[in-house]
């Protein structure tokens, strides 16, 4: 009789795995015979810069079409990877573009491979080092921003030269020291959450001076937080009132608080908002 409990046993166990596989290989084939649903393209390629391969995700809006004459301008999103940042941004953009609120815009996805590595600078605080040691690669990522990303954009598809970046939490303490250091590279930005007290907020105690000695900036920046630590907001309204009172008539800036929303669900909203704030008619 042990045998016979034993055999069936056996025979259950692999049952019960014959039919767990079954799902899945129904599933597979089910998604085989079905046409993909194209929501963007992809370009792939060797970063000399970055020495790896990058990805970026690109979505095109609606009427795209390559011999065209018509020009679209261009959103960056820092973690651009298809299961972060990218579907959500590039969602919002599609359904302004609908309803007019923006002008169709190309989006551009740039996929992480480390992002503690890429979005931040070097730092002298050993709470940060101990934290992550692979940090500080921001100049370099700057580099493949500046030299690669966008000239490969720019050569391959119909843009016009005006550019948007958009970075949350340490994409957003990228996008300011991009804003800081290589204004050039963007018109807009949208930053959200920025974790500016990264290395003692040293980028934050140098932007009192930057700003005031650089008159000739023309930049749109919109700032959001949503439920964050008292120091996040604390830096991030310091960055406001730097600019603010920087006397720079061509810089606009605003501070949307979002206090229903914490660092995981704020991006949505404070993006909308964004788009909304760039795309108002100045007076």
């Amino acid at each position: 009789m042990k045998y016979y409990y034993s055999f069936l046993a056996c025979y259950l166990t692999l049952a019960s795995a014959i039919l767990a596989v079954i799902p899945a290989f129904a599933q597979t084939n089910f998604l085989d015979e079905k046409e993909p649903f194209r929501f963007g393209v992809i370009e792939q390629f060797d970063s000399e810069t970055l020495q790896e391969p990058r990805i970026l995700n690109i979505y095109l809006p609606n009427g795209y079409h390559p011999d065209s004459v018509t020009t679209y301008p261009v959103v960056y999103v820092l973690d651009g990877s298809a299961h972060e940042d990218f579907p959500h941004i590039a969602g919002l953009v599609q359904f302004m573009n609908m309803y007019e609120v923006m002008p169709r815009s190309i989006v551009v996805g740039i996929a992480n491979v480390d992002r503690y590595r890429d979005f931040t600078h070097p730092s002298e605080d050993p709470e940060d080092l101990e934290s992550l040691p692979q940090s500080g690669g921001s100049e370099k990522f700057m580099d493949f921003l500046q030299k690669e990303v966008q000239p490969l954009i720019d050569s391959e598809y119909l843009t016009n030269g005006h550019n948007t970046i958009v970075g949350q939490s340490l994409g957003g303490l990228l996008a300011t020291e991009i804003l800081m250091k290589r204004p050039d590279m963007f018109d807009d930005y949208i930053i959200v959450s920025p974790s500016l007290w990264w290395d003692r907020q040293s980028l934050i105690d140098t932007a009192p001076a930057y700003f005031k000695e650089h008159q000739e900036l023309k930049k749109k920046v919109f700032i959001s937080m949503g439920t964050e630590h008292p120091v996040m907001h604390e830096v991030a309204e310091e960055l406001v009132k730097s600019i603010a009172d920087s006397g720079n008539k061509n810089m606009r800036n605003t501070f949307s608080p979002l206090p229903d929303e914490d660092h995981a669900t704020i991006l949505h909203l404070a993006a909308y908002k964004g788009f909304q704030w760039l795309n108002l008619k100045e007076d």
